[in-house]
């Protein structure tokens, strides 16, 4: 038998794997260029992202119909007529742009409204743990109130209060002790003037006691959107501004079961009512406010006449 020498197999071996090879590159090669030619037809499930354009106003609207600011403040103006010379009255719409201010920038005497930035700084400084809601006070006899609103000032010094409790008879009440305390003792005066210049009430003195409507409109929202607080210390402050003991001024002429959260002033020539009011549609801000005031109960009435005027506008 013929047998090749053993250098002849080695390079016909060689010749064989070589072969091989160059066959499974081509296949290889062929795989790819089938590949590259049909990767034009995948689409990402990603599309390109658009160009960043101007967001849209919010529509001003409220339910079926368009709203014209122009003509809700020609109502409001009519209503008062002559009866006020000096007063404000702001709408703020909380879900569009629709507003009204009438002299919402003049700065009248605050009253009992500007127990509302005490409420707000004392519920921020608990959530950063700067102060206990839970911590119990005691009545001392300097710190009675003995004018205006509220019950404390008929309790005996040495009766004791949670500082939640204070900030409740504060707010529902109206309770001027209530409100010495927290301001002068929990918050502390310096403090309390620092936070009201972080709120962003720049017309806001509570030395000298005065606001603005637009002043009170931006703590509300503030508070109604949780941009203070949390949602739960939001929900207490809403709360005690719910629960009132003074009803017959925003609230008085609206449907039974509207939810209003709010806060009244008094003082001689000044009455006032600030607060949101939820409808159907939504929810607004509205502020009254009045200097110079000669007949209480007739401003009352106008409050309210006021408020029920622009609940059924804004429906």
């Amino acid at each position: 038998m013929f047998t090749l020498p053993a250098s002849a197999t080695a390079r016909r071996r060689q010749r064989k794997s070589s072969g091989k090879i160059i066959i499974i590159i081509g296949i290889i090669l062929i795989v790819l260029a089938l590949l590259r030619r049909d990767s034009g037809a995948v689409i990402s499930p990603l599309p390109e992202s658009p160009q960043p354009t101007n967001a849209p106003e919010l529509p001003v609207k409220a339910g079926k119909k368009n709203r014209n600011p122009l003509e809700l403040e020609n109502s409001i103006r009519q209503a008062v007529g002559n009866a006020w010379k000096n007063y404000s009255v702001v709408v703020e719409d909380m879900n569009s742009s629709f507003t009204v201010s009438i002299d919402g920038m003049v700065m009248h005497r605050a009253a009992s409204v500007n127990k509302v930035p005490i409420l707000a700084a004392l519920y921020v400084l608990s959530e950063r743990g700067e102060t206990d809601l839970n911590r119990v006070i005691t009545l001392q006899a300097g710190d009675i109130q003995n004018y205006g609103t509220g019950s404390i000032r008929y309790d005996s010094p040495g009766s004791t209060y949670s500082v939640k409790t204070l900030a409740k008879l504060m707010i529902q009440k109206s309770d001027n002790t209530a409100a010495y305390i927290l301001a002068q003792y929990i918050v502390g005066q310096q403090r309390l003037k620092k936070m009201v210049s972080d709120f962003g009430l720049v017309q806001t003195d509570m030395d000298e006691n005065t606001t603005s409507n637009a002043d009170m409109a931006k703590l509300f929202r503030k508070i109604y959107r949780n941009e203070l607080t949390n949602q739960a210390y939001s929900g207490e402050m809403l709360a005690f501004l719910k629960d009132s003991d003074f009803e017959d001024r925003l609230p008085g002429k609206l449907p039974p079961g509207t939810t209003i959260y709010h806060k009244i002033g008094t003082e001689v020539g000044n009455i006032h009512d600030v607060g949101i009011v939820e409808t159907p549609d939504g929810a607004f801000y509205i502020g009254v406010l009045t200097s110079d005031v000669t007949d209480e109960t007739q401003a009352t009435e106008l409050i309210a006449m006021i408020s029920r005027l622009v609940y059924d506008f804004m429906l």
